[in-house]
């Protein structure tokens, strides 16, 4: 006869730790460029637009200054587009009776799979030059690349902790 409060459940699972992440991760786009970094690109690339341009100008080459406008806005737009795109990202949350990919875009759209991790595998497909180049769950027909703007490294890293969650979740039952 016990008494109090068991520090663990007769059939092996505490049943307070059923909802705790086994696993959680948060994964986002790789970017080189921060915001600081954007600044400095874009004060460069235009301190040598107007240097140039003026140089045109005074050597009467003035047409040449307004394709240097439009290259500079183009270049504006790229890298903003990019720094946009960057505030995506993936959250991935295994628990011992779910698996949760939530993948949440730059404008905020969210889109979510649900899985038993009982019936979840982990799929990669590797190259021997250039790593791990997708990273898959896959759960009764449904499949889900993982971590897909992140950099290989990330990557493997999201796919070593993906794999030993989902081998304790079912090491568990």
């Amino acid at each position: 006869m016990a008494s109090g409060n068991l520090s663990f459940h007769p059939d092996g699972l505490d049943p307070n730790s059923i909802g705790r992440p086994v696993y959680a991760a948060t994964v986002r786009p790789s970017r080189s460029l921060s915001r600081t970094g954007f600044r400095v690109v874009m004060g460069g690339c235009c301190l040598v637009s107007v240097v140039t341009s003026i140089w045109c100008v005074r050597m009467g080459f003035w047409p040449v200054a307004g394709f240097f406008g439009l290259d500079m806005l183009a270049l504006y737009v790229a890298l903003s587009v990019s720094a946009r795109r960057g505030r995506s990202f993936e959250e991935i949350v295994i628990t011992q009776i779910e698996v949760l990919v939530a993948r949440v875009s730059h404008r905020g759209e969210r889109q979510e799979w649900r899985f038993n991790p009982l019936w979840t595998k982990l799929s990669r497909v590797e190259d021997e030059e250039f790593g791990l180049q997708r990273l898959t769950l896959v759960s009764r027909r449904v499949e889900v690349a993982v971590a897909r703007d992140a950099s290989p490294d990330d990557r493997t890293r999201v796919a070593d902790g993906i794999g030993r969650a989902l081998a304790a979740v079912k090491k568990g039952f």
